[in-house]
């Protein structure tokens, strides 16, 4: 219940603010921020009441949708998708209230297009059936659209098509692989489903050859919505274009979509295929890191150059999800909240600036620290946060990354790891780049000598999300120790299936629902998992019954 009332407040939310009268703005400002805070609120009961030792889809809901095709309204969450949903009830009230500046036309429409963005992120990162995946996934693109079409820049609707059909055109892809695990469950089983947690015993069994074409479905859409090289060239469109909420939600969860479906579904779904294509995905995601660092130091508009650097710090993020390793996908996973928090920060500060000086130009700024001292002291952490200095929080998630894609045994060269560690040599130098021109230097720009520092209300915007930055840089644990062992699962099935000789048995294991055999180390420091029951309000999600299938032969390595 508690998960159910989560993802859906902000929707319930959304219907009473549809009913006050267009005119009264305070009305619509003030509702979306309580109705997103009362859901950030809720959503800590979820953090505080979920066993970390188990890697089982946890406060789990069955209900019966379209009943002859076994498409159910399913949702659950385990340690990987609660990061990402405490990211979003996170993220959302900042946003909202960091409108409350900029925003001055339509101002109803906009905050119930943000109130149902929330709901279908969530939505995304909470669904167990395929179907349901893929509604709140087409559900998200439609606020996100009008959003940067109505109060956007003067592009804008150039940039809201481009986002519109290059995730629409992926997502299709992605649908037809649905219908067609649906179709092939029937012809194994008797009955069409989309339940996630069958397919996840059933897809062994999918030939290989059928399993690499699934595989490139998904892949694609997810790598559209990451976006990885070449698929990146709508999002430095949508960012600028887009106002400061739509940036902020954009960088800091809605590229978490693509990137959470890749571990998801290509790593747990199709393990043997995602072992076949690794080195392929690494060398566009390195490529990635190298080339999006490169455009970012060509910029002259700020905004365009922290969107380019998402290209390069998520380029990172891919790179650990395809080593399967623990360290990788664990620090993928850790670093999707890292740059969640840091990008999204440093889209709020360029927002704040906007808001005064009405332009993003490198070249109109100068020297701003001694007229704006609280602004350069925040903007700094954020740039310190994005390079990966210790102590901050993306050094924990680019080193495990790192080290994942080093002692990766399913990587053919350490020199994935090697090349893309320069990325954060290059984000350094861009983002450093940027505080210079922008905050040091003499005032030579009147306008900049008058332009006023940061207000109570965005230093109470930033001040949280500089807390989380800290805490993890020094304490990453905290938040480590929460994606464990699911991570750990999703790796061990993996290493289980490496040798062919294994992998026959593997399979009729997991269709029997064992995974007791599943096990790996911990981690340097962290604690060993141990079995305990599940607190108060905590439902695990049972196993299926027994199924015996035929498992697809393991092919060699191209």
């Amino acid at each position: 219940m508690l998960l159910l009332v989560t993802l859906f407040l902000p929707l319930v939310v959304a219907l009473i603010l549809s009913l006050i009268p267009a005119g009264n703005t305070s009305a619509h400002r003030i509702g979306a921020a309580i109705g997103s805070g009362l859901t950030f609120v809720v959503s800590l009961a979820l953090w505080f009441s979920f066993d970390k030792t188990s890697p089982a889809f946890q406060f789990t809901t069955n209900v019966p949708w379209i009943g002859s095709l076994d498409i159910g309204f399913r949702f659950g969450l385990d340690g990987m998708s609660l990061l990402l949903l405490m990211l979003t009830t996170f993220i959302m009230p900042i946003a909202i209230m960091s409108s409350w500046r900029g925003i001055r036309d339509r101002e109803k429409m906009y905050y119930i297009m943000l109130l149902i963005l929330q709901s279908g992120l969530m939505g995304v990162f909470a669904s167990l059936d395929t179907f349901l995946f893929y509604v709140f996934w087409e559900v998200v693109l439609i606020p996100m659209y009008f959003l940067i079409g109505i109060w956007g820049g003067k592009d804008r609707i150039y940039a809201s098509m481009k986002f519109f059909l290059y995730t629409m055109a992926g997502s299709l892809l992605m649908l037809v692989a649905i219908v067609w695990m649906g179709h092939y469950a029937e012809v194994q089983t008797g009955h069409f489903t989309t339940d996630l947690q069958k397919l996840l015993h059933i897809a062994p069994s999918i030939p290989f050859e059928a399993q690499k074409w699934l595989f490139l479905a998904f892949a694609l859409s997810f790598c559209i919505k990451v976006p990885i090289f070449p698929l990146h060239t709508w999002l430095p469109d949508a960012h600028t274009q887009a106002p400061t909420a739509g940036s902020v939600v954009l960088a800091a969860v809605m590229l978490k979509m693509g990137t959470y479906g890749l571990i998801r579904f290509n790593l747990q779904l199709f393990p043997q295929s995602s072992m076949y294509y690794a080195d392929f995905i690494s060398v566009l995601a390195v490529i990635g890191i190298i080339y999006g660092a490169l455009l970012a130091m060509v910029q002259t508009d700020v905004k365009k150059l922290v969107a380019y650097s998402s290209i390069a710090h998520l380029g990172f993020v891919v790179l650990g999800i395809f080593s399967m390793t623990a360290e990788g996908v664990q620090g993928a996973v850790i670093q999707m909240v890292n740059h969640g928090l840091s990008t999204g920060m440093l889209f709020l500060l360029i927002g704040f600036i906007y808001d005064r000086r009405h332009t993003r130009e490198m070249a109109d700024f100068g020297g701003l620290a001694k007229s704006m001292p609280v602004y350069a002291v925040f903007f700094a952490i954020a740039v310190f946060a994005s390079v990966g200095l210790p102590g901050l929080n993306g050094f924990v998630g680019e080193y495990l990354t790192l080290i994942g894609g080093y002692t990766s045994q399913h990587l053919t060269s350490r020199w994935f790891a090697i090349i893309g560690a320069s990325g954060v040599i290059l984000a350094a130098v861009y983002l450093l780049i940027l505080f210079q021109r922008m905050f040091f230097g003499p005032l030579t720009n009147n306008e900049n000598r008058t332009v006023s520092d940061l207000t109570k209300l965005e230093v109470g915007l930033l001040v949280p999300m500089v807390l989380f930055c800290v805490w993890i840089g020094f304490q990453p644990n905290t938040f480590l120790s929460v994606s464990e062992s699911s991570t750990r699962a999703v790796v061990g099935v993996i290493e289980e299936m490496k040798g062919e000789h294994r992998y026959a048995a593997e399979v009729n294991r997991r269709m029997n629902g064992d995974t007791s055999h599943i096990a790996a180390p911990a981690l340097p420091g962290a604690p060993a998992a141990s079995p305990v029951a599940p607190p108060p309000g905590a439902t695990i999600a049972p196993a299926p019954p027994p199924v015996q299938v035929t498992p697809a032969p393991m092919p060699s390595r191209p």
